[in-house]
């Protein structure tokens, strides 16, 4: 009844009908009906757009742009729209005049059409103007309603033209004339709508150099990403550069990020508290990986980071699933047609007009596919970096802030984990996160329409799919358990490498090399342990889903065929059955990578939930408000410390008032908590009770001085304001102005990390005159003197810390092992054992005849100990230049292509006999699999005699023969795969590990340790678990794509033509993509390491950072780096987004001339072959997108492998043994050393350090090296232990060339005791004697010898104690004892002190000298000397001037002789 109502609204007569069979479908030129074109092809558009505009109209109303000036080409459009409503209204009123001159006149629809398609067009006009006042530059909306209504009006142009060609009669003119106007300007407001709009006014576009052309490109641009083109062919055209990135979109920006999750984390963390869950705090304790094997019940009080990241992410996120349905329910479309087409093929009156609709509607339905497809990918992989982003943030952010009893758990190595490989774990899954419900979703579909294709039997398949789930539970179960364990073993690798890497030092110093390269292999075994598991389990699993779809397949066939005879396999059923269970395949292959991506992540997400959640910093540990206008500026009442709750108390008993303005000094013997009081004031150290008040502004000079990876100027002025008078006065009165003239670019020096190119006094300078120029109201100095010369320590303490200098109206707490500046101090503190057992003036103190008094007497002759000589600083100064760290960029990023000698290098890693059987197993694999396929083919073409096929089980035994050695082949080349993987990460790691530790000290200077960390934690990652499951991925879409095109070929011949010039269009975009793609991969892996080298360095100087109050500076530059790191990141995903959309493009041609010439050929050919051809065509597009997005990733991840060989061919130092050893046994037996012209440069293009040195110390002979900075002391030294190779002359030992020894021969016989005390993580045995070479006796009386054995005896577990990181559970004078313990284990003829006493207090000196003297009594023995008065009874003296000798003789002849040696001994009150 409708649709005649619909006829007599279309025409009064009902002779124009709304739809007609025979008119429009059953007929060779079709047609739709008038009454359809007036209607359904009018109201479509308007529909659409009316649909649309209240949500528009929203979202429009929210995300304001800003406004657009009014341009050419809104006036263009809306001209458009204005005409095209002008003529619509002109067709209702022509419509009223007809209805006026005829009394039946024109149909309703003549009335109601045009009126409402000109409310529409008045609409669209009116939205075009409200675009352009919220700066909507080009609109995807407007842009799909032109494209729908240009579209309903070519079908009706195309009716009107046959119309004029056929019934010319019935024409009406003027319906005509308005119709091809409106037509026409359709066509102009459709093109109009494609181009984009000017920026709007004020918009962050117009202020930014180098915009992203994102958010000003047109519609049509966004969704194929052509606005990338621009960038890709300039790194087409020459390598892409820094400076050719764009900026990042603001929502992408770290600032906008960032704070976003955190205050989702703290409402979380709020909401954890108020649950009244206790247990957090406790579990801060405990060790990561321990709280994730650990089954806690107790889950309800904890913060959840998943509900945070949910709330932060999801409401962009939602997007990509909802692209993601679209793209599934489309996916099933091909399919549908192949049915369709297979039914035309075998229907011979079916016209063939009906074919090539198929094939367009084939084409365009893929088309669109493609662009979903894609555009989800980009919101996913958006959302990933944006995740990355925010988690890096996090983690920085909270590592300014953790207890120091939580930073134990975390060490170093862990927390840049966190940053690099957990980071990266999120944004792996976040791509196909949303196949946890888009799977299911897929095969729900897949199985609905198998049901209508094959009936019952597809629950077959059913039961095979739900039998594979379990076997994948337990994979994954165990997939998480070695996860677990193998980031535990990762961590403590990438903790020791670090480790390893910041005491090279030493290492090469003692000849440990070996030691810890064992030590590193033995946890890399372990971790290819794990990995090795979890490869056979990844064999089970991918030999389980990659016959799953063949399984499923062949049980409904089987069930098919036997449960009646009568049902037989035609070509309409089977092909359209495995186009089905190919698509089945897709979520059934994805699922264990989803499932593995998902167990990775929740590890990671545990360790980073455990992590955010670790104890902070009291934050009200220091009340800094109630001493406002007090007399005192530090008070601390009945206070009590304690680095760890668990742990005694380290500070007790404090009450301590120091008024303001004062100058305090802190002595106490090594240990006895003179810093921990400093952190108090600080509030590093928790507060057990009491009260801690301090009064304006702190300034902290730390011991060990941290310094930045800056200029010299930066380092100082410490992100103050710039005050030019101030910065000069506290450079002259920190004694840097005669290093700033030897420095190469003064004050703009670039200093390295951990200021390798200064000296320990510079370093401590540099660190005192960055407190000094912040101009703070509290100065903590902690035994900011002891690395200085004795006069330069005189002038500071003159000109800043006395009571003359800078400071003077300051408050000042120094702690201090001298005692020459005692009797001008205000207060003096007495600290035994962590209680301050006296507090007086120096007067006060001596009259009371206490302790200190008695500690006084005892160094009264050695009260100018403290002046310290000189600091043996480090004459590298002169001889590093800013310019090692200019040639970083270049030298990593370099341009040239991956060259297959890295690909041949990898194959050898593998095994070439290991490598070719993977290659045959493919092979097979895939020679099965096409096959079987072909039999299939072969089968529904089989004739059906008496209703069935005679063959049918003959069919169905080789279909499955050819199925199971599918499964075998697949199963043995996944394990070869992997155990080849496995082999050659082993050589891999082996090779770098050797290549680095044999590499000189220069080597360790130019190159940021962030960097080697970074290829011993990304770049192994990468080699270990994502480079042979590439190569797998690779493969398989390699040979799935020759087999596609041998099946088209042989099936459509024609398609030869078509193939060629695609294949051409294929190479070209691929390789105009990999040029730009590499480059943009290898800028991206060049700005990560700054932010990893940043993180360490921040770690390492959180104290500091906190001291200054300059976090959020800190937090800032983090955040620049990032983003810097995101720039380059951003690009290369969109062009793997625009690569995808062109070469998924050429697969849909592919698809679609298949389709063709099927249909061209359908008489010679059989529905069989036709089937077959096209389902593999329908493959094709997914394989081929697959097979270039592996061979880039291939191509960018098998940089890895180049970088990790990069080390093999940089320098290396020289044999650390000799093949043929020409030392005689106990070498050196007299200790003789023959210095002979002997000189030595630190680069080849510099000038020598020390030259003309000519010196012969007699074996037994004590000898100490004196001279000013920059002298070459410690070059001589370097020299001796060829940590610096000769350049001219010779040093023998007992009568043997140095240089002709092997460098652990020399270095294992000859002993240091190092400036700076560095000790490894690991037990205190392990620090003494890694080797293991000497009895637990020994090491006891090493220690006893060393005054640490009541220390060590008094410690739980002894010789077992576990040193933290870097030793830091030991004082700098323990640390340095230890030292001395080593130096007497080793007990070599030849004994170098390098500064050894530098930290200690007067007692522990007096007790090393001591014991060098006894214990090294027979020994040669050189002394850097630190404390003059140390070599005052030596033999003799050489004093350096400039890198020559300027004096050597007895110590009493160059007192004589007032030459240099007397004017420094007068500098130091002995003379």
């Amino acid at each position: 009844m409708a649709v005649i109502g619909f006829d007599k609204f279309c025409s009064l007569d009902g002779s124009d009908p709304f739809w007609d069979w025979n008119r429009t479908w059953n007929t060779p030129n079709p047609d739709l009906t008038q009454c359809f074109q007036n209607t359904v092809l009018v109201w479509l558009p308007c529909l659409y757009l009316w649909l649309c505009t209240p949500g528009y109209l929203i979202y429009l109303h929210r995300h304001d742009q800003g406004y657009i000036c009014m341009s050419n080409l809104n006036k263009a459009k809306t001209a458009v729209g204005f005409l095209l409503w002008i003529i619509c209204w002109a067709d209702v009123f022509y419509t009223f005049w007809e209805r006026h001159q005829v009394s039946n006149g024109p149909a309703s629809v003549y009335l109601v059409s045009p009126t409402l398609l000109g409310i529409t067009m008045l609409l669209a006009t009116m939205l075009i103007q409200y675009e352009r006042r919220k700066g909507v530059q080009s609109s995807g909306v407007m842009l799909n309603f032109w494209l729908v209504g240009t579209l309903c009006a070519t079908i009706t142009f195309r009716s009107k033209v046959i119309q004029t060609l056929d019934q010319p009669s019935t024409l009406s003119m003027w319906r005509n004339t308005t119709f091809y106007t409106y037509y026409a300007l359709l066509l102009v407001a459709l093109f109009l709508s494609c181009l984009s709009d000017q920026p709007p006014l004020f918009s962050q576009t117009i202020k930014d150099e180098n915009p992203c052309p994102e958010a000003g490109s047109s519609f049509l641009s966004k969704i194929s990403f052509w606005w990338i083109t621009r960038l890709m062919a300039t790194g087409y055209k020459r390598p892409l550069e820094e400076k050719d990135l764009w900026s990042l979109n603001p929502e992408d920006c770290s600032q906008i990020v960032v704070p976003h999750l955190e205050r989702r984390w703290h409402a979380e963390c709020q909401k954890a508290n108020r649950s009244g869950d206790t247990s957090r705090t406790n579990s801060s304790n405990i060790y990561e990986s321990e709280i994730l094997l650990v089954k806690n019940p107790l889950k309800t009080g904890k913060p959840s980071l998943f509900w945070a990241l949910c709330l932060t992410f999801g409401p962009y996120f939602l997007i990509s699933s909802l692209y993601k349905m679209m793209q599934d329910v489309l996916m099933f479309v091909g399919p549908e047609i192949l049915r369709l087409l297979i039914h035309f093929v075998n229907n011979a009156e079916a016209p063939a007009w009906q074919g090539y609709f198929y094939t367009a509607l084939l084409l365009m339905c893929t088309s669109l596919q493609t662009l979903i497809l894609q555009k989800y990918f980009h919101v996913c992989f958006v959302t990933g970096m944006r995740l990355r982003t925010a988690v890096i943030g996090a983690v920085y952010r909270k590592a300014l802030v953790i207890s120091n009893t939580a930073r134990r758990t975390s060490t170093v190595g862990e927390i840049v984990n966190l940053m690099s490989v957990d980071a990266q774990r999120f944004m792996d899954l976040i791509t196909y996160i949303n196949m946890i419900w888009s799977a299911p979703l897929q095969v729900v579909l897949a199985l609905y329409f198998l049901w209508q294709n094959l009936g019952p039997s597809v629950l077959a398949g059913v039961a095979v799919m739900v039998m594979m789930v379990p076997v994948n539970a337990v994979i994954a179960m165990k997939t998480k358990t070695y996860q677990v364990a193998q980031m535990k073993s990762k961590d403590n690798r990438i903790k020791l490498m670090n480790e390893l890497l910041n005491g090279i030092k030493v290492l090469k110093l003692y000849a440990w090399e070996l030691a810890f390269k064992d030590k590193v292999s033995a946890i890399r075994e372990s971790e290819l342990n794990v990995l090795k598991k979890t490869a056979y389990l990844g064999a089970v699993s991918t030999f389980t889903w990659v016959c799953a779809p063949f399984l499923v397949a062949l049980s409904t066939f089987t069930v098919y065929v036997l449960i009646d005879e009568r049902n037989v396999l035609d070509a309409q059923k089977v092909f359209v059955s495995l186009a089905l269970f190919n698509i089945l395949r897709f979520p059934l292959n994805m699922l264990p990578m989803v499932i593995s991506s998902i167990v990775q992540a929740s590890v990671s997400l545990k360790r980073l939930q455990v992590f955010l959640s670790h104890e902070e910093l009291q934050g009200d540990s220091v009340d800094r408000n109630t001493m406002t206008g007090s007399s005192n500026s530090i008070s601390i009442v009945d206070g009590v410390f304690s680095w760890s709750r668990t742990e005694i108390p380290t500070l007790k008993r404090l009450n301590v008032h120091i008024r303001e303005g004062s100058l305090v000094a802190v002595v106490g013997h090594v240990g006895s908590g003179k810093s921990s009081l400093l952190s108090a004031l600080l509030g590093e150290i928790p507060k057990i009770e009491g009260t801690v008040a301090v009064k304006g502004s702190v300034a902290y000079v730390p011991q060990q001085a941290w310094i930045q990876n800056a200029t010299l100027k930066d380092n100082i002025i410490f992100g103050q304001e710039w005050k030019e008078t101030w910065y000069h006065r506290v450079v002259e009165a920190c004694a840097l102005l005669p290093d700033l003239d030897i420095l190469p670019a003064g004050d703009d020096t670039e200093i390295g990390e951990k200021g390798v190119n200064l000296s320990g006094g510079q370093k401590q300078r540099v660190s005192l005159a960055r407190a000094v120029y912040c101009n703070c109201a509290v100065y903590l100095l902690d035994d900011s003197l002891s690395a200085v010369d004795a006069h330069v320590g005189k002038h500071i303490f003159d000109n800043i810390i006395g009571p003359q200098g800078l400071l003077k109206h300051r408050t000042r707490v120094l702690v201090t092992h001298g005692l020459s500046y005692l009797p001008q101090v205000d207060l003096i503190l007495v600290m035994v054992n962590g209680e301050i057992t006296e507090m007086g003036s120096y007067v006060e103190l001596m009259s009371r005849d206490g302790a200190f008094a008695e500690f006084l007497h005892t160094y009264a002759n050695a009260e100018q100990e403290n002046n310290p000589d000189v600091t043996g600083e480090r004459d590298t100064i002169q001889h590093t230049h800013a310019d090692m760290f200019e040639n970083m960029f270049s030298r990593f990023s370099r341009i040239d292509p991956v060259r297959l000698a890295v690909f041949w290098e990898y194959m050898k890693a593998i095994g070439v006999v290991l490598s070719c059987i993977s290659l045959l197993l493919f092979l097979a694999h895939h020679m099965a699999s096409l096959f079987s396929n072909y039999w299939l083919s072969l089968w529904t073409d089989d004739p059906i005699i008496n209703g069935t096929q005679p063959n049918r089980k003959m069919r169905l035994g080789v279909y499955s023969a050819l199925g199971l050695s599918q499964g075998i082949a697949v199963f043995c080349y996944s394990i070869v795969v992997s155990i080849g993987g496995i082999l050659a990460s082993r050589y891999l790691h082996q090779s770098m590990l050797h290549d680095v530790l044999r590499s000189p000290i220069s080597f360790f200077e130019r190159t940021p340790s962030g960097s080697l960390v970074n290829r011993f934690s990304k770049e192994m990652d990468t080699i270990d678990s994502v480079i042979p499951s590439i190569i797998k991925m690779f493969m398989g879409s390699m040979l799935n794509v020759l087999g596609a095109c041998v099946v088209i070929l042989v099936a459509t011949p024609l398609v030869a033509i078509i193939i060629p010039p695609l294949g051409l269009v294929y190479y070209f975009v691929q390789r105009f993509y990999v040029a730009s793609s590499r480059q943009l991969k290898r800028l991206e892996s060049v700005s990560r390491s700054p932010v990893y080298t940043h993180f360490n360095e921040t770690l390492l100087g959180t104290s500091v950072i906190r001291a200054f109050g300059e976090q959020e500076r800190f937090i800032f530059e983090s955040d620049r780096r990032v983003d810097c790191n995101q720039k380059a990141y951003y690009p290369s995903i969109v062009a793997n987004r625009w690569l995808a959309v062109r070469l998924e493009f050429v697969g849909n041609c592919i698809v679609s001339f298949a389709a063709l010439f099927a249909v061209m050929a359908r008489e010679s050919l059989s529905p069989g072959i036709v089937g077959l051809s096209i389902s593999y065509a329908l493959q094709m597009t997914a394989s081929l997108t697959w097979l270039v997005r592996m061979s880039s990733d291939l191509e960018t991840n098998i940089v890895a492998v180049e970088k990790v060989k990069e080390y093999g061919d940089t320098e290396k130092e020289a044999e650390w043994q000799q093949e043929s050893s020409i030392i005689p046994p106990g070498w050196p037996t007299a200790g003789l050393i023959e210095i002979r012209n002997f000189g030595l440069r630190y680069r080849e293009d510099q000038d020598l350090a020390i030259s003309n040195i000519t010196v012969t110390i007699l074996g037994g002979e004590k000898v100490g090296i004196v001279g000013r900075t920059g002298a070459g002391k410690s070059s001589l030294t370097l020299g001796l232990f060829r940590i610096i190779e000769a350049a001219e002359g010779q040093i023998c030992i007992d009568g043997i060339d140095i240089a002709e020894l092997g460098l652990h021969e020399l270095r294992s016989r000859i002993t240091i005791i190092p400036q700076d005390p560095v000790l490894f993580s690991g037990s205190l045995r392990m620090n003494l004697d890694p080797f293991d070479g000497h009895s637990d006796e020994d090491v006891w009386r090493a220690l006893e010898l060393a005054h640490l054995k009541s220390f060590v005896s008094s410690l739980p577990d002894k010789l077992d104690h576990e040193c933290s990181e870097g030793g830091e559970n030991l004082s700098l004078g323990q640390r340095q004892l230890v030292c001395l313990a080593r130096a007497l284990l080793r007990k070599t003829k030849i004994l170098v002190l390098d500064e050894a006493t530098a930290a200690v207090d007067l007692e522990t000196d007096n007790l090393i000298q001591s014991t060098i003297r006894s214990q090294f009594n027979n020994c040669t023995v050189l002394t850097i000397a630190h404390r003059l008065n140390t070599i005052m009874d030596y033999k003799r003296v050489l004093v350096l001037e400039k890198g020559k000798i300027a004096e050597f003789d007895s110590p009493t002849n160059l007192i004589a002789k007032k030459g240099i040696f007397y004017k420094m001994a007068k500098d130091s009150g002995l003379v």
